[in-house]
């Protein structure tokens, strides 16, 4: 038995993660059914990642970096992560003071280099 081959590639659908949109400056008594809706997002959607569109956040602060923090503890909870979308430019120097990273979007992950690779350059060889 065979089937036809179709032309081209195949396609693929593209998943985009689920997006929790944190509007203005949020209080403690919001903090709760914040970490319950990341829950849900990961649960019902059967993703790994939520991202945290933290533009509307304002100036951060160490409210911010608590309810950050809360978000991620629930996401890996339920066995995925958040990823910041838009966030102020002083909010990843914040987190990296206080000891905290979070992947953010449009940002490449930083790896290490690979162990025991050296890079050298022979004087006659030519530029690339």
């Amino acid at each position: 038995m065979s089937s036809a081959r179709t032309a081209g590639l195949p396609h693929v659908k593209a998943e985009e993660p689920a997006v929790l949109v944190l509007p203005g400056p949020v209080t403690r008594d919001e903090v709760a059914g914040l970490c319950a809706q990341v829950q849900s997002l990961l649960a019902g959607e059967g993703a790994r990642v939520v991202v945290c569109d933290v533009g509307g956040l304002g100036p951060p602060g160490l409210a911010a970096v608590d309810l950050l923090a809360r978000l991620e503890l629930a996401a890996r909870r339920a066995g995925g992560r958040i990823r910041l979308r838009d966030p102020d430019p002083a909010l990843p120097a914040l987190l990296d003071l206080v000891g905290l990273r979070f992947q953010m979007e449009g940002q490449a992950e930083e790896r290490e280099p690979a162990l025991g690779v050296e890079e050298a350059v022979e004087t006659g060889d030519p530029a690339v």
